[in-house]
């Protein structure tokens, strides 16, 4: 039998998973990679509190943070395609080139 506790931990090592490709990355690519998949630890464990409490508001939180991510995903490769189209790379530490 699953129980709510082997969710919360496959959440946590898929968050620190996420987190640690966010920190360490240095593409701007990899770094939205791993900022979804700090998003699906959060939904994990939404959906895991949902279905254990027999409550279905955390299925509807989870259907808002996927249309945030759809956006955040929309966004950010607007921005890799700007910024590859001015600096012909797509690695974070280049950023500080980019000014208004």
């Amino acid at each position: 039998m699953i129980t709510l506790g082997n969710f919360i931990a496959l959440s946590g090592i898929i968050f620190t998973v996420g987190l640690i490709g966010v920190m360490t990355s240095r593409t701007v690519l990899k770094v939205l990679l791993s900022l979804e998949l700090l998003l699906a630890a959060s939904n994990l464990s939404f959906v895991a509190f949902s279905k254990f409490n027999g409550d279905y508001a955390g299925q509807l939180i989870v259907f808002f943070v996927i249309l945030v991510a759809a956006a955040e995903v929309a966004i950010g490769l607007a921005i890799i395609v700007v910024m590859y189209k001015r600096l012909s790379t797509i690695q974070a530490d280049e950023l500080k080139e980019m000014k208004w």
